[in-house]
């Protein structure tokens, strides 16, 4: 298993309100039920997974194409994104980041990145 991003916002995140804005984004699209279900995005003829659902909504990235599909869904939803040591990761001005305290880093430019597909990070 990969390193954990979880979506956290205050009020909790329904399955329905869930499927709602997914079915509203071009590219992203939700399988399975209200118990476990997942996240996917589509690439080219690709379809490739974003996230887990199973009462709350769960990533394991093992790309940049990956951490920005759960950025951008995560803001669409109002929510945050939040790593496993306690790190946040957004889009700031069309960027990106992971912000850990004072420090940040970016990722790139989000339209870069969903362009260039879901390109696996080297060991």
């Amino acid at each position: 298993m990969g390193y954990e991003l979880r979506v956290e916002r205050d009020a909790p995140l329904a399955y329905a309100e869930l499927a709602s804005v997914v079915s509203a984004q071009a590219g992203l699209e939700l399988r399975g039920s209200h118990e476990a279900g997942e996240v996917v995005a589509r690439h080219g003829d690709s379809v490739h997974h974003v996230a887990t659902w199973s009462g709350r909504l769960v990533g394991t990235p093992g790309s940049d194409w990956q951490v920005a599909q759960l950025a951008r869904l995560t803001d669409i939803i109002g929510a945050r994104l939040i790593g496993e040591d306690g790190e946040s990761y957004g889009i700031r001005n069309g960027v990106v980041e992971q912000i850990n305290g004072s420090s940040s880093y970016e990722f790139g430019k989000l339209e870069e990145i969903i362009e260039a597909g879901p390109t696996e990070w080297s060991a």
